[in-house]
Formats: C-alpha cells, structure tokens, sequence
C-alpha cells in the first residue's frame, strides 16, 4: 500500500519541501506550484490563522496560487510564509504583471506551542529553506 506522501509526489507540478525544529518541535511544510495551481478553502474554527485565503473568492483577480503553507507556530508562524515569497520572487515564479511578478502564497497556521518549546516559532527563513527543497 503506497503512503500518502509517495501519493502526493507523484502529483504533476507539485512538489513539497519541509523544515523542521526539532527541538522546539515545531515546522513549516510547503506545498509548491511553479505553474501556478487553482486552489479553495473553507476556514473554520474559533481562532483561524491564515494568510491570503481570501484571494481564493473566484470573484477575485488571482485565479492560480504558487504555494501553499502549513506552519506551525500558532499566529507567529505566519512569518514562515514570508520566506516562501522570497524564494518564489527570486525565481521568478509568480503573478505575472507589467511591472513585478508577484508569488501567490496562501497557508494556514496551527497552534503547537503545547509540544516542545512554547517559544520557538517557524522563521522567514525555515520558509524560505522548505522552499528550496520542494525543488529537489
């Protein structure tokens, strides 16, 4: 029986990268499309923590995302996805406009401050690193 996660690699233009900390047990997950990917989301729960969900409306301008990001760190975690654009930006992988091209990066965060090191947080640069190694 193949795991998940075999499943998910043999997806056409997805490819998915980690970073973790572990000994703040904490992490970033990245879930990249270099061609861009259409996308939905419901959010749910008392206290969601997300970045760009609203550009998924299909009302909106933005039909196709170029990653989507799974952090821990609760609200502090949203950082991580900072590096994600970075490291799409430099690679010219985005929005295409006149002047700038424009990674689409949406994601959501998780409270894990109960496992670990309650301070420890996903930084710009565990994104940025989860990134990098969605590539390989």
């Amino acid at each position: 029986m193949a795991t998940l996660s075999h499943e998910l690699s043999e997806i056409s233009g997805l490819a998915i990268g980690h970073a973790s900390d572990l000994e703040g047990l904490t992490g970033v997950t990245v879930l990249r499309f270099d061609q861009g990917v259409t996308a939905g989301v419901d959010v749910r729960g008392a206290a969601p923590g997300t970045r760009e969900t609203e550009l998924l409306r299909p009302e909106n301008l933005v039909n196709s995302v170029h990653a989507i990001v799974l952090s821990g760190g609760s609200a502090l975690g949203l950082e991580s996805m900072n590096g994600v654009s970075r490291y799409l930006e430099e690679h010219g992988i985005g929005f295409q406009t006149d002047f700038v091209t424009i990674p689409i990066v949406t994601g959501a965060i998780l409270f894990d401050q109960s496992v670990g090191d309650a301070s420890a947080r996903p930084s710009e640069q565990m994104g940025y690193e989860a990134t990098r190694l969605a590539c390989q």
